[in-house]
């Protein structure tokens, strides 16, 4: 019996995304702004598919860097900050329709706020948790609801970067590690 290493590998474990809180927090937004919007704002208005897009687009470029992680650092951290940039966009929709509305914006300290923030620490959280602040209650709590948890992801997605950021600078990008894998298989073999 040989007790060889094995060669390392060129594309790490990759994808994962569901397991990701950002992930899990971006789907639980898009599930309620769909919601929100269908109640709140006419279905025929551009505003209606735009705020449903950048909820969508949050979501949806979490998982598409997730899974180009494997071959493209690079493009990861480009499709989070992209997920980054839509939920900012959703989050100003927001704010301008509490504006527009004559509606008061949360602070961090108003109750319902604190309310919903708590609720992010759930293990079992998901849009169920947040189901009767975005089915059963007015636009100014539904509203006000979606901007704590845009916030939540948002933040999630910050320390995301930074870590993304951190293990780029570390371990490089396919390129590097192209080499790296080039040099060690050689060995290896060796």
């Amino acid at each position: 019996m040989t007790n060889q290493k094995e060669p390392p590998q060129l594309i790490p474990p990759h994808g994962g995304y569901r397991d990701l809180q950002s992930y899990q927090m971006a789907e639980i937004v898009y599930d309620a702004t769909l919601v929100f919007c269908n109640r709140f704002i006419n279905r025929r208005s551009r505003t209606h598919d735009q705020m449903v897009q950048a909820a969508r687009s949050g979501k949806q470029n979490i998982a598409e860097g997730s899974m180009a992680s494997g071959t493209s650092k690079k493009f990861e951290l480009k499709l989070i900050g992209v997920a980054r940039a839509s939920l900012e966009e959703l989050l100003l929709d927001f704010q301008d329709y509490l504006r527009q509305k004559g509606l008061p914006l949360w602070g961090k300290e108003h109750p319902k706020a604190k309310e919903v923030r708590a609720l992010c620490y759930r293990k079992d959280r998901s849009y169920k948790t947040y189901r009767t602040y975005i089915e059963s209650s007015s636009s100014e709590v539904s509203a006000n609801t979606l901007i704590c948890l845009i916030h939540q992801v948002n933040y999630l997605l910050d320390q995301q970067l930074r870590a993304l950021e951190k293990e780029f600078l570390k371990e490089g990008g396919f390129t590097e590690r192209l080499y790296r894998v080039r040099s060690q298989t050689r060995k290896f073999k060796n």
